[in-house]
């Protein structure tokens, strides 16, 4: 009889997880638009919205095809480079070296194939290896020497930028490479990374298509594969995550090669856009791609983000950009724009870490 007694509470009281616990604010599953902006991509899609609306009020003229097919190509340039970024920056680190490196890999391709008279496909190989050996070392002396990734890439930035400037000016007795057009392979390397074709009598680059299949897979890559999950986990705490038979110190170099990769595609577009390159530009670039990503909720700690959220961080950048423009303001303030939208974007992933580790 006792153990009927014993026995009686368990079939009376209700389920610790049943209706009756609703009294602990905690454990009431949250409303699903609450749960929704808690979503850093949907926070930026929302304001990516907010400026459109904004500007074709304030600019008729953007509301014209070719307008946003411009806004489209600016914020592709942008966001191709703002994708490796982004993965890097969930992985942990940051890379202040990727605006020269494009610059780096544009200067490379150029002199190899004119100053040594080889088709243009010749330099193109040549800069490719170049911008994966800056990004192999970025991460060797990372995982080597332990120091900061700001550290390290902060140097590179440095080294690149007085190599770009002395090389070129060494080689080609000037701050700029000579026109390539006229070589073997140029027409065809810039239909890969330069053409544009026409949708409904708009003009639209090449690069808005590149842009999207790289985030495309750049999402398959962080939801559904393997090296997706190390980058998560190498992001939110390296240590544990070799403890668990992460590769760390692979995850982190391939990261820093992913952004060598970048720098490579886009400098290669930049060269066989405008036949030639300038030394002395990609300065500051960095910081564009960097706040893209952040814009697009990827974390400064790092551990946290996603590859749609940097698509639309470029897309507010070049429509920002852009838009300025097409309302006849003076220029200078995009830079201020820039600013308050960096600023908007930490305050919200801030409030989007606190809304995640709330119970």
């Amino acid at each position: 009889m006792s153990m009927t007694q014993q026995a009686e509470p368990a079939v009376t009281t209700p389920p610790a997880s049943g209706p009756g616990k609703e009294s602990d604010g905690r454990t009431k599953e949250r409303p699903l638009a609450l749960r929704l902006l808690a979503r850093p991509e949907v926070g930026v899609f929302l304001g990516a919205v907010a400026v459109l609306i904004f500007f074709l009020i304030t600019a008729p003229t953007m509301r014209d095809g070719s307008s946003m097919a411009n806004i489209l190509y600016q914020s592709s340039t942008i966001g191709i480079m703002a994708l490796p970024v982004a993965l890097l920056m969930i992985g942990g680190e940051f890379d202040l070296s990727a605006g020269v490196a494009v610059i780096t890999s544009a200067l490379t391709a150029s002199m190899v194939a004119y100053q040594l008279s080889m088709n243009v496909w010749v330099g193109v190989i040549v800069a490719l290896v170049v911008s994966l050996a800056v990004g192999l070392f970025n991460g060797w002396v990372l995982v080597k020497t332990g120091l900061p990734s700001f550290l390290v890439t902060l140097g590179t930035f440095l080294i690149l930028q007085g190599v770009n400037l002395a090389v070129t000016k060494l080689i080609t007795g000037n701050v700029a490479t000579d026109d390539i057009s006229d070589m073997d392979g140029f027409d065809q390397a810039k239909a890969l990374f330069a053409s544009s074709f026409d949708v409904g009598g708009v003009n639209v680059k090449i690069t808005v298509v590149w842009w999207l299949v790289f985030a495309a897979l750049a999402t398959w890559v962080l939801l559904r594969t393997r090296y997706g999950n190390w980058i998560f986990a190498v992001g939110g705490n390296k240590e544990s995550s070799r403890a668990v038979g992460v590769p760390v110190n692979f995850t982190k170099i391939s990261l820093f090669m992913l952004v060598g990769f970048g720098a490579w595609f886009v400098g290669m577009h930049q060269l066989f856009s405008f036949n030639t390159v300038q030394s002395g530009e990609g300065v500051g670039q960095e910081l564009i791609y960097i706040a893209a990503a952040v814009i697009g909720g990827c974390l400064l700690t790092g551990g946290a983000g996603s590859a749609i959220g940097p698509v639309f961080g470029a897309f507010m950048f070049g429509l920002v950009q852009q838009g300025i423009v097409y309302a006849g303001w003076n220029p200078d303030w995009f830079k201020a724009f820039l600013g308050v939208m960096l600023l908007g974007a930490v305050l919200i992933n801030l409030w989007v870490q606190r809304t995640a580790t709330r119970r």
